[in-house]
């Protein structure tokens, strides 16, 4: 009897699917961002619905400019490149200049997606990598206390993460925990709400479209590396709540650490990744030169993710077979 065998070809995760469109997943990931959006608006007012806008715009544009010269379809329908665009917009503060946040756009679509060969494909989250190459080129535009220098809040202005690495621990006193979760802390437009982007967060793990391993594992690598460092010497290094709820944290651990392509799909390496980026974020914060170092950690851990997903535990009493 002759049998037909056909030989299939496949690259690195993700394979799995969960009978969503992409259309479908982007517009649930836009809509769990829209708490901290209207938040950062609301705070920063009309500055930040330019910045906003303006980056979620120009992102599609440089995708549809792209897929023109490329000659390949119209893909700006999948929503991807507008969720890129938001996320990359919320992780900027309200007074950048509009040619930083073209620039900043243009490597995250063109760079940090396109050119790998378009969504699926990206070894590093696009956001990521934009915003990583204009605070090594521009470090400038994101010292929040320079950069919000102009604006008057109802609250005292100081970026905390920058007062623990100068005045120690005894700073973190100064913003309680309900503050830091209600954005009273100065930062990015969309990075600071914590009550926000955890109700939007816990919505997209609830739909699916996030791995609550990674946001787990992630969350608990802050805070036990936290921990130690403040156990170990609590007048130099803040309790691990202040960490936890400042800077860009929270919207590391739920939006860019869980993007599909460059995130593991097997459980084990989920909770290897996520660690990881918890572990390595805190180091960079307290004996690094880095005031926040979230968006440097996860790119490391992208770039180690092929590795850490190929890690397959032997299950116990299945006779050496490797479970996911």
């Amino acid at each position: 009897m002759h049998m037909n065998k056909s030989k299939l070809t496949v690259s690195h995760a993700p394979f799995w699917h969960d009978g969503d469109s992409l259309f479908k997943m982007n517009l649930n990931i836009l809509l769990a961002l829209l708490p901290a959006a209207i938040f950062g608006i609301l705070q920063y007012r009309g500055a930040a619905l330019g910045v906003l806008c303006l980056a979620t715009g120009s992102a599609m544009l440089w995708e549809v400019l792209f897929n023109l010269i490329s000659k390949r379809p119209i893909s700006i329908g999948d929503l991807e490149a507008a969720v890129i665009g938001l996320l990359f917009g919320l992780m900027l503060p309200a007074s950048i200049p509009w040619w930083v946040v073209i620039t900043g756009t243009m490597v995250a679509i063109v760079i940090g997606k396109m050119i790998y060969g378009g969504i699926g494909a990206n070894p590093f989250h696009p956001t990521l990598i934009g915003v990583a190459i204009l605070t090594l080129s521009w470090p400038v535009f994101f010292d929040f206390d320079s950069a919000l220098v102009n604006y008057t809040f109802d609250f005292k202005m100081l970026a905390p993460l920058a007062a623990v690495k100068l005045k120690g621990a005894g700073a973190a006193d100064m913003f309680s925990i309900s503050n830091l979760l209600m954005g009273k802390e100065v930062g990015s437009i969309g990075a600071t709400f914590g009550i926000g982007l955890i109700f939007g967060g816990i919505y997209l793990i609830l739909k699916g479209y996030i791995r609550w391993e990674i946001v787990v594992s992630f969350i608990a690598g802050i805070v036990l590396t936290a921990l130690l460092f403040h156990l170990s010497d609590p007048d130099t290094y803040a309790n691990p709540f202040f960490h936890l709820f400042s800077g860009y944290t929270l919207i590391g651990a739920f939006f860019l650490a869980t993007e599909n392509s460059s995130s593991p799909v097997n459980k084990v390496p989920m909770v290897i990744y996520g660690a990881g980026c918890g572990v390595m974020i805190m180091l960079m914060r307290n004996i690094g030169v880095f005031a926040d170092g979230t968006v440097i950690a996860i790119l490391l851990m992208n770039l180690i993710n092929p590795l850490v997903d190929k890690i397959r535990p032997k299950a116990i009493g299945n006779k050496g077979v490797p479970y996911a």
